[in-house]
C-alpha cells in the first residue's frame, strides 16, 4: 500500500527532460538500458514507451513489486530486486545507457561511478538527475509562510537555508569528472510546476523521508495546518515548482 501511495504522489518528469536525455546520450533507436533505483517505475515508463530494453534494479522489495505491476505491459522491461551497489549482470559492459532518476544520491559514493562505467559499453552514457523543490520569482508564498508551523513543532530549516530558484539545482560535474573513465557531456536544468490540493500535497509529504521520520503528533499538527490554510484559499490549491539538473557523462573507449 505504501509503495502504491508513493507511485501516485511522486511527480512525473517533463517530456523535454527525456528528449534531452536521448539527445545527450545519442539514443536513436531502441537501446539496452540499465535503470538504477526505479522505485515504482515513474521514470521507467516513459523510457519503456520509447521502446528501450530496460533492466531496472530496485533495492526496496515493495517498490520492486509495485514497479513490476506498473510495468507489466512492457515485455522488454525487467525489474530486479537487488542493490545496485552489489548487483552483477550476466555480462559486464552490455548497456548503452545507465540512468537514475532521483536515486543516484542513495548509491555508494565510493563505487557508484566505477560500477556504472563497468556496466556501460565503450561510448555508453551515464545519466542521472534528482527532482527537488525550487521557488521561482513570483512563486507561491505558501512554503515560506508555513515555516512558522515547522518552527513551532521543532522542525525548522537551518538558518542558512534558502529555497533554490530554477537553474540552481546542484551541479555535480566536478564529482563526475573526478571519477576515472567518464567524460562529462553536459548538465541541463529543467523546471516545471504542479498544482496540489491539500490531500495531494499531504500525500506527497508522506513520501519524504524527513517527514516520515518526525513524530506523529508533529505530522498531525503540520498536516492539519496545511489543510486549514489551503481551505482558506478560494481555489484550495498551492503551486509547487520542481527542478532537476540532468547530468550526462560518456564512458571512454576500452584501454
Amino acid at each position: 500500500m505504501a509503495a502504491r501511495r508513493y507511485h501516485l504522489a511522486r511527480p512525473q518528469y517533463p517530456a523535454v527532460l527525456f528528449d534531452a536525455l536521448h539527445e545527450m546520450a545519442g539514443l536513436i533507436g531502441p537501446a539496452d538500458v540499465l535503470e538504477v533505483g526505479p522505485a515504482t517505475g515513474v521514470a521507467t515508463t516513459p523510457m519503456a514507451e520509447r521502446g528501450h530494453r530496460i533492466t531496472a534494479v530496485e533495492l526496496g522489495a515493495d517498490l520492486a513489486v509495485e514497479a513490476r505491476r506498473n510495468l507489466a505491459s512492457f515485455k522488454e522491461v525487467s525489474v530486479e530486486h537487488a542493490s545496485f551497489d552489489s548487483w552483477e549482470p550476466e555480462r559486464w559492459g552490455s548497456f548503452d545507457l545507465v540512468f537514475a532518476a532521483t536515486a543516484w544520491h542513495w548509491m555508494d559514493p565510493g563505487t557508484k561511478y566505477q560500477r556504472a562505467r563497468r556496466h556501460l559499453r565503450p561510448g555508453g552514457v551515464l545519466a542521472f538527475w534528482s527532482a527537488g523543490h525550487v521557488v521561482p520569482q513570483g512563486g507561491d508564498p505558501f512554503f515560506a509562510d508555513i515555516q512558522d508551523v515547522y518552527d513551532e513543532i521543532g522542525e525548522s530549516l537551518s538558518d542558512s537555508h534558502r529555497f533554490p530558484t530554477p537553474g540552481e539545482m546542484p551541479d555535480l560535474s566536478g564529482e563526475v569528472a573526478a571519477s576515472e573513465g567518464l567524460e562529462m557531456i553536459g548538465v541541463r536544468h529543467f523546471d516545471w510546476e504542479i498544482t496540489y490540493d491539500a490531500n495531494a500535497y499531504v500525500a506527497l509529504l508522506e513520501t519524504f523521508s524527513d517527514h516520515i521520520a518526525i513524530d506523529g503528533w508533529k505530522r498531525d499538527r503540520l498536516f492539519g495546518e496545511i489543510r486549514r490554510r489551503l481551505a482558506e484559499r478560494p481555489d484550495g490549491l498551492l503551486r509547487r515548482h520542481w527542478g532537476a539538473a540532468l547530468h550526462a557523462a560518456r564512458r571512454d573507449p576500452p584501454d
